[in-house]
Formats: structure tokens, C-alpha cells, sequence
């Protein structure tokens, strides 16, 4: 390597290393840049995914989030980096505004390498005179550009009821996963009945839940979620963690480790979603979690 080609390349290291608060060194700066995710298999949904999705619901409402409002390009630029990376899983919801976004940055990536997954509203009351589902499906399927979804959720079950009480949206959301509209189905949780209920339902596929080990923005304690969530496992359910750092409240390097640590030994999950609004959030986390997972 001649003197200007290796300024440059120290220049882009250190840069690296400042971006990601990483301390001394060449080892781990060249482990950030190289390292790819892995995928695992999902439960017995028959995926299989990235062992980290790219969450696009960061501080999401009112059909925006953190990544949405970094505008279309910046945001394609990131799910293009992310699926560099090995970060094959797209975490979607109609609530964050995200669906359009996705759709853009998948335009130019093969669909079967892809796992798609989305979330739908529902009320409590989901009679007749609610939207049909498979009108809402057909929604979102235009919005992203694709023909069918990997996962679909009933998003924010609030109380232990909802297999009583969204009976409109379980239904239909089975007729998609007959017709094939939809490979897999089920519920992110904010309660802990809700999460409960979701882990003994047979409906469910899939359970997005809150976990970290600081016990923040949780449905239960750190153990109590761990153990229905071993319970759901059993059941055979693909486990998706959310909420891994509290929401951002734990973002120091110790904390990002322990939380990181927490998640891929002892949660008793298959993957998290990771919002993450920039390429060195993303190269941290990839770097951290394949450490641990070989470890």
C-alpha cells in the first residue's frame, strides 16, 4: 500500500471508530466494515430471516418515523447499506408511514431474498362495518410493491382479549395466509395479558415483543417475559424482540453491550428489530451481535 492509499484508508478507519464510539483500533473497525449478519430459522413459521431486522418505526407515529423523515433518498441509501450487511428483514408498520419507503428501496433487490414484514391497526370492535382486511392487505401490497407479505401482524395488543375481540381481523388475516397473500401471522404486544395470551394462541405465528434487561418500556420484568417467552418458543412461535434499547434510553457502549448480550443469549428470542437511522448504528450493531452469536 502506497503513503496516499494509506492515509486514506486510516482516515475512513478512524472515522469509523469515532461514529461508533468504538475504541482503539484497526481489529475493530476492519471487524465493523466486514462483518455480515447471519439468519436463523424462525420458529416453525418455515422462514428463515436475519438474525436483526431493520425496524423503520423509530419515535413512529402518524405515519412517520425517524427513518422516513430522513427523506426518500436517505432512507434508500440506508436499506440498501443495511441489506449489505446481511440485514435481509424489513420491519414495517402502516402507522409509521413506512411501507412506501421499503417498497422504493426494494425495487432493485430480489424479492426472495427478502423478508417483509408489516403491521395492520385494528379496533376492538372489529364487526362488518370495518374496512375488510383483504382490502387493507391489497392497501399495503400497493404501497410496498410486492405480491404478498412474510409476516403480518395485528400491531399493539393492549389487553389479555383480542382473541375474542378481533375475531374481523383474525379472520381475514387467515384467509390471506391460505391464499398465500401472507406466510405468516400474529401480534406485537404492549401488555402483558396480551403477550400471555399470544404465547397459548394457536392463531399466532409470530409475537414482536419488548425486551431488554433493564426492564424498560416492558410488558413484565426481564424474567417474567423471558419465561412466556421460552413458553412461546416451545409453542413453536418465531419471537421477535423489540425495544432492545429501552427505546433509546440505553445507548451508552456498556449498555448497547449488555443489552445486545442479553438478547442474543438468554431472551429466549430468534431476532430483534433495530431502529437505526444511520450506517454506523447499523455496523455497530452488526458487529456486536455476530460477535455474541459466535461466541
Amino acid at each position: 500500500m502506497n503513503r496516499r492509499k494509506f492515509i486514506k484508508a486510516s482516515v475512513a478507519s478512524m472515522a469509523t471508530i469515532s461514529m461508533v464510539g468504538a475504541g482503539n483500533a484497526c481489529k475493530n473497525a476492519l471487524s465493523i466494515e466486514e462483518e455480515i449478519v447471519d439468519k436463523v430459522k424462525f420458529g416453525n413459521t418455515g422462514l428463515t430471516v436475519s438474525r436483526i431486522a431493520m425496524g423503520t418505526g423509530t419515535h413512529g407515529s402518524n405515519k412517520a418515523s425517524d427513518q422516513t423523515r430522513l427523506g426518500m433518498d436517505q432512507f434508500v441509501k440506508l436499506a440498501h447499506h443495511a441489506y449489505e450487511k446481511g440485514i435481509r428483514f424489513y420491519d414495517m408498520a402502516d402507522g409509521y408511514g413506512s411501507q412506501p419507503y421499503v417498497g422504493e428501496a426494494i425495487k432493485t433487490l430480489p424479492r426472495e431474498n427478502i423478508t417483509l414484514l408489516s403491521k395492520m391497526w385494528t379496533n376492538e370492535d372489529g364487526s362488518e362495518r370495518n374496512e375488510p382486511v383483504s382490502r387493507i392487505i391489497d392497501r399495503f401490497r400497493q404501497e410496498v410493491g410486492t405480491d404478498y407479505f412474510d409476516i403480518l401482524l395485528m400491531h399493539c395488543m393492549m389487553d389479555g382479549n383480542w382473541t375474542n375481540n378481533r375475531k374481523h381481523y383474525m379472520d381475514g388475516l387467515s384467509k390471506a395466509k391460505q391464499d398465500g397473500i401472507v406466510k405468516a401471522v400474529g401480534v406485537s404486544c404492549h401488555n402483558w395479558e396480551a403477550l400471555v395470551q399470544a404465547a397459548e394462541s394457536p392463531w399466532v405465528d409470530v409475537i414482536l415483543a419488548r425486551i431488554n434487561p433493564f426492564g424498560t418500556l416492558m410488558d413484565n420484568t426481564p424474567d417474567a417475559v423471558k419465561e412466556v417467552l421460552g413458553k412461546a418458543r416451545r409453542n413453536g412461535k418465531g419471537i421477535i424482540a423489540m425495544k432492545v434499547f429501552g427505546e433509546g434510553k440505553h445507548v451508552t457502549d456498556r449498555e448497547r453491550e449488555q443489552s445486545l448480550k442479553f438478547i442474543v443469549e438468554e431472551s429466549n428470542v430468534h431476532c430483534m428489530t433495530l431502529g437505526m437511522p444511520a450506517e454506523a448504528q447499523i455496523n455497530d450493531a452488526v458487529a456486536r451481535v455476530m460477535r455474541l452469536a459466535k461466541s
